[in-house]
């Protein structure tokens, strides 16, 4: 770690106020979504996000609609695309939802985009990364709070904290956190009046893929592992749902197959900072 000095103080002053709040080691919801923007900023600068009109406000209505029927605490819901063409989602606590382009296009149906995406809401609404840093990474923690309090924290010298704290939201999940997120995520899906079943065939393709193609789904695959045990788990339990739960729920629109289309006709979206 770099010592530096800090406009207008010492970052042992900064340095003080990441182990303070890292000796609590409970973060609240507000501080929640003062570290998702945070990071999610940092996000949106490094990766190649899709800033077509069109394609984000379709992605937006399908997470929204999922979202807001199970969000007890007001979260601002994002869902972004990252114009990359390997298999991968993620969550930043707040309500910050990535998703690959290459997902997207692998999805065969609605039902399986918002399997994924319920799922990744899930991991939000249950907290699951930010319990991690509680449990796990009480410096980076401090040293999040400490940059969202005093941003001059994090540009000179609290960056190698604050990256404790990002190596804990990025963390492999434990199966039993993967096994909530289906179970929650099978419920959100529903609720929104979707098919549920696409969630465990979307995990099938990924498999399949990784199986068959190597790379690809890595990157989901990498922190949200899946096994046909788990495949299995996920489609025992929506069959063990009350009779009739299934009648009537949408699989798949036109509208998906044109947004699909859409996104699939796009320019690559440069990378940030490049020429």
């Amino acid at each position: 770690m770099r010592i530096t000095r800090l406009h207008g103080g010492s970052l042992l002053a900064a340095t003080t106020l990441a182990f303070t709040l890292s000796a609590c080691a409970s973060i609240s919801p507000q501080q929640e979504a003062e570290m998702g923007l945070n990071y999610s900023q940092q996000i949106n600068a490094q990766l190649p996000i899709v800033r077509d009109p069109e394609v984000n406000a379709y992605m937006n209505r399908l997470g929204d609609s999922l979202a807001v029927l199970v969000d007890d605490q007001g979260r601002n819901w994002r869902f972004s695309i990252v114009d990359d063409p390997d298999i991968n989602a993620f969550a930043v606590p707040g309500g910050y939802i990535y998703v690959n382009k290459g997902l997207i296009l692998r999805a065969q149906t609605l039902s399986q985009l918002a399997g994924v995406v319920g799922h990744e809401i899930a991991h939000v609404t249950q907290r699951h990364s930010v319990k991690q840093m509680e449990k796990g990474q009480k410096v980076g923690v401090g040293a999040t709070l400490a940059c969202i309090l005093t941003p001059s924290f994090c540009q000179n010298g609290g960056g190698d904290l604050l990256n404790l704290g990002a190596t804990a939201m990025m963390a492999k999940f434990s199966r039993g956190d993967e096994s909530e997120a289906d179970q929650f995520g099978v419920k959100y899906v529903l609720r929104a009046g979707l098919d549920p079943r696409g969630l465990p065939e979307m995990f099938q393709i990924m498999l399949t893929e990784r199986d068959t193609k190597g790379g690809s789904s890595a990157g989901w695959l990498s922190s949200h592992p899946v096994e046909e045990d788990r495949i299995e788990a996920t489609r025992r339990a929506i069959a063990a749902l009350p009779a009739g739960s299934l009648d009537g729920l949408t699989r798949d629109t036109p509208a998906f197959q044109a947004f699909k289309a859409r996104l699939r006709s796009l320019p690559q979206t440069p990378k940030p900072g490049a020429r």
